[in-house]
Order: C-alpha cells, then sequence, then structure tokens
C-alpha cells in the first residue's frame, strides 16, 4: 500500500464522494464515498457550497488544496460533474473517488488507479465521461448472496453498528491525509 501511496500523493487535486443526494439515501451503502468526503470536509472545517450538479468545498491537507466534491445528481449520473472540472483543467489522473464497492468484503479499503467499472453505474458515468484513469478508494461493503438483489442492497441502510462503520470512515480519511504526507 505504502508504493501505492506514494505514487498518488503529489498528484491528487480532487476528490469525489460517490453517493446520492437526499436525506432518505444518507446512510444508504451507496452513499458511503458522501459519509467519508462529510467527515473529512468537517475535519479541515471546509464548507460546502453549491455549483452546478455538485457540492464543492476546498480543504487544505498538509499544505495541499484540494477540492471536495459531491454530485448531486444520481449515482447513476455522476459523471455529470465532469465537464465542469475538465474544463478547470483537472486531469482524470488528479482525481480521487470513494466510493462503494461490492467487490470487496464489509470494511476492507483498496486504493486503485484506473480499471473497469464492474457494474458500478457511478463509475461507468464518469468513466464514459473522462476516462478510467482516475484513483479509486473502493469501500467494501460486500455483496448479498442473490445478484438480484443487489440494487436493494447498496441501497439499505449498513447493518452494522455505527461505531464500525465511523471507525472505517476515519480510517478511510486516514487512508486519503497519508496521499498528502
Amino acid at each position: 500500500m505504502n508504493k501505492i501511496v506514494e505514487q498518488l500523493s503529489p498528484h491528487i487535486k480532487v476528490i469525489i464522494g460517490l453517493g446520492n443526494p437526499g436525506p432518505q439515501f444518507k446512510f444508504t451503502r451507496h452513499n458511503i464515498g458522501f459519509q467519508v468526503v462529510d467527515a473529512l470536509v468537517e475535519k479541515y472545517d471546509g464548507a460546502w457550497q453549491k455549483k452546478d450538479k455538485m457540492l464543492c468545498a476546498s480543504i487544505s491537507i498538509n499544505d495541499q488544496q484540494v477540492l471536495v466534491v459531491k454530485p448531486q445528481t444520481f449515482m447513476n449520473s455522476s459523471g455529470e460533474v465532469i465537464p465542469g472540472l475538465l474544463k478547470k483543467g483537472i486531469k482524470s489522473e488528479t482525481i480521487l473517488v470513494v466510493h462503494d464497492e461490492l467487490e470487496k468484503p464489509f470494511g476492507s479499503l483498496m486504493l486503485k488507479q484506473s480499471g473497469s467499472h464492474k457494474g458500478h453505474n457511478g463509475l461507468r458515468s464518469l468513466i464514459v465521461t473522462a476516462t478510467a484513469d482516475f484513483w479509486r478508494l473502493r469501500f467494501g461493503i460486500g455483496r448479498p448472496e442473490r445478484k438480484e438483489d443487489v440494487p436493494h442492497y447498496v441501497l439499505e441502510n449498513f447493518k452494522e453498528p455505527a461505531e464500525s462503520i465511523n471507525l472505517l470512515i476515519q480510517k478511510s480519511i486516514s487512508l486519503i491525509e497519508a496521499t498528502f504526507s
């Protein structure tokens, strides 16, 4: 993991948390990206501002300015925020996307650059709009036994205790911070 963090550290300019807008989705598995970036912005005393189809906050991590973004489209249209970022000169490889990951067991965290969307419609939307070269912080949410249960599963609240979720959110933040050291 240290080698990946070293590759990532000088490059990240934007962190995008994936999720669905609206209070009914706040604690769902699909919204873990929003939960992580909300906690990150709170920790660094950032303030969310509405811009176009996103909420943005500018924070400083170890003296490096970072734009944090929450798309205010629904998950399947998350890529709609990308054109505005690209117009500002942001390159795909300087973006870190925090998202839920069905293919990883609950609680696993993994940094990775590029790759396919693996059926994740939020990632698919980002890839179609830009490229697949962005970084990902994959937050394992596990997978239901039956494939047909996936749409319902990702839109359910976590069954695990809130303390476990909060601890994993803090671990995610620590991993993000390590990329800026």
